[in-house]
């Protein structure tokens, strides 16, 4: 994953999002408060990553779902379509601090490689 940059959907002018710092947003619902920033990205094929958006591939997006403690809350399925390389995911997290943490991606290179039989994930 490169060129992962913040995306401001269009959706969250609806008043059950509140941003609370530049491209967070607090969601409450069914008493539920939890965080969500939305992310795009390219994937790359030389670390076996998708070749389009409508593909996009499990890793290393399950990795970094797991080290920043977030899921993936919206596919926007619109906007991830086989004619576009960009792809488009919401995250989020009950915790601030997880999102937080997560938009530190925003301008890095994020990816798999395999190191003495495991596989690791790298952020530079």
């Amino acid at each position: 994953m490169n060129q992962i940059k913040n995306y401001n959907a269009n959706k969250y002018d609806n008043a059950i999002y509140s941003e609370i710092e530049n491209g967070i947003y607090e969601v409450k619902e069914d008493d539920e408060i939890f965080y969500v920033t939305s992310l795009s990205f390219v994937q790359e094929q030389e670390f076996n990553e998708g070749s389009n958006a409508s593909n996009i591939t499990q890793y290393p997006l399950e990795d970094v779902l797991d080290k920043f403690y977030c899921y993936i809350s919206d596919f926007y399925n619109d906007l991830n379509t086989i004619d576009s390389l960009q792809c488009y995911q919401e995250f989020a997290s009950p915790d601030l601090t997880d999102i937080r943490n997560l938009r530190s991606l925003i301008g890095k290179h994020v990816y798999n490689i395999e190191i003495d039989g495991y596989i690791k994930l790298i952020i530079e």
